[in-house]
C-alpha cells in the first residue's frame, strides 16, 4: 500500500515538473525585426518562423520599414522588455555590430538571418549566430539554367553571333546577395563555354514595380538585342515579365528567357504558365524554422547543436540552407 502511495506521488511531481518546464518554455519571448514585411520572399520566412514558434514560444515580429534607424529603436525596446532571444534580418549588414554590441550589454542572445553580418562582427560574441543561404550558389544556379535553356534551344542566339546578350537586374547595390548572384550568374555562362555580352543592367531593389520599369527600359533602349534576362530575385524578374509581355511576348513563338531567384509561390504560378524559364529555391520555410530553432535554443539558455537544432552549425555560428534549381518539370520541389 505504502508502495503504491509513493508511486503516485512520484507520478504526481513528475507531471508537475513537466508541467513546469513546459511552462516556463512557452513565457519564452523572442524579439524578432524583419527588414520589411512587404517583401514576398521575407513573408514566407515570417510566416515560417511563426509557425515554428506555436506552443513553444511568443515571438514578437516587428516591421523595420526598411530603415536601419527604425530597425535600431525596435531592438532597443526588445532588450528593455527583457525578451529572452533575439532574431534579426538586418535592413544594413554592416549595423549588425551595433546590433551586437546592445544585445552582448544586456546578455541578450541573438541569431541574424537571410543579411549575414560581416565576419569580424561575427566573431564579437559566443552568443551570436547566423542563418541563410550562401549566395555564390544561387548565382551559380541562376547561370547554369540559362546555359540549359541556351544549349538545349539554337534558336535563343537570335542574332547568331555565338553570344549571349543579357541584361542584368540588380538587387539592393551593396547587398552580398545582390553582388554575389550578379557575378556567379554570369560566371557559370562563362564556366559552360558560352560567350557573354551585357547589354543592359541597373538595380530594381528587389522590387516588382522597379523590375517592370528598368526592363521596360531596357526594351526601350535595346529592343530585340536583348536575348535572356538574368534578375537576383523573382519578385524583379516578375515585373520584367510584365514588360516583356507588353512589349508583345510570351504570345506565339516570340519568347525570353527569364531566370529568378527564391522560388515564391507568385514565381512558381509563372513557370506554370511558361513566362519563367527557371528560379533557384530560396528556401523560406527551412530558413524560418531553423532561425526559430537556434532563437529558442538560446532563449532557453542553451548551447544550439544538430541535435537540439536539427540544423548543422558550421564553425560553430552558421546554418546555411541550400540552395536547388526549379524549373516547370520539378516545381513539385518547391512546394
Amino acid at each position: 500500500m505504502k508502495r503504491a502511495i509513493i508511486y503516485t506521488l512520484v507520478a504526481v511531481m513528475v507531471l508537475l515538473v513537466a508541467g513546469a518546464i513546459g511552462s516556463a518554455a512557452s513565457n519564452l519571448t523572442i524579439g524578432c525585426a524583419i527588414y520589411k514585411f512587404d517583401d514576398t520572399f521575407m513573408t514566407g520566412v515570417r510566416n515560417a518562423i511563426l509557425g515554428a514558434a506555436e506552443k513553444k514560444a511568443k515571438v514578437d515580429m516587428v516591421d523595420s520599414q526598411n530603415s536601419q534607424p527604425t530597425q535600431n529603436d525596435k531592438i532597443d525596446l526588445f532588450i528593455t522588455k527583457r525578451v529572452n532571444a533575439l532574431a534579426i534580418n538586418p535592413v544594413d549588414r554592416t549595423a549588425a555590430g551595433v546590433i551586437i554590441d546592445k544585445a552582448k550589454r544586456a546578455n541578450t542572445p541573438v541569431v541574424f538571418f537571410n543579411r549575414e553580418p560581416l565576419p569580424e562582427d561575427m566573431k564579437k560574441w559566443n552568443k551570436v549566430y547566423y542563418v541563410g543561404a550562401k549566395a555564390e550558389q544561387s548565382g551559380t544556379m541562376s547561370g547554369q539554367l540559362l546555359v540549359d535553356y541556351w544549349k538545349a534551344h539554337p534558336e535563343a542566339d537570335r542574332n547568331k553571333d555565338g553570344v549571349m546578350q543579357y541584361v542584368m537586374l540588380k538587387g539592393e547595390p551593396g547587398h552580398q546577395d545582390a553582388e554575389l548572384r550578379t557575378k556567379y550568374s554570369v560566371k557559370a555562362i562563362e564556366d559552360a563555354g558560352i560567350k557573354v555580352q551585357k547589354v543592359a543592367e541597373d538595380t530594381a531593389m528587389w522590387d516588382r514595380v522597379k523590375g517592370q520599369e528598368k526592363m521596360a527600359a531596357f526594351l526601350a533602349a535595346n529592343g530585340d538585342k536583348i536575348e535572356a534576362v538574368l534578375a537576383n530575385n523573382d519578385d524583379m524578374a516578375l515585373g520584367a515579365i510584365e514588360a516583356l509581355k507588353a512589349a508583345g511576348y510570351f504570345k506565339g513563338s516570340k519568347y525570353m528567357p527569364v531566370v529568378g531567384v527564391d522560388a515564391t509561390a507568385p514565381a512558381l504560378k509563372a513557370l506554370e504558365e511558361g513566362t519563367l524559364l527557371g528560379t533557384v529555391l530560396n528556401d523560406a520555410k527551412n530558413q524560418g524554422k531553423a532561425t526559430f530553432n537556434l532563437a529558442y535554443v538560446l532563449a532557453q539558455k542553451k548551447v544550439p547543436t544538430k541535435a537540439n537544432t536539427g540544423y548543422a552549425i558550421t564553425g560553430g555560428k552558421y546554418v546555411w540552407v541550400p540552395y536547388q534549381k526549379i524549373t516547370k518539370e520539378n516545381m513539385e520541389d518547391a512546394k
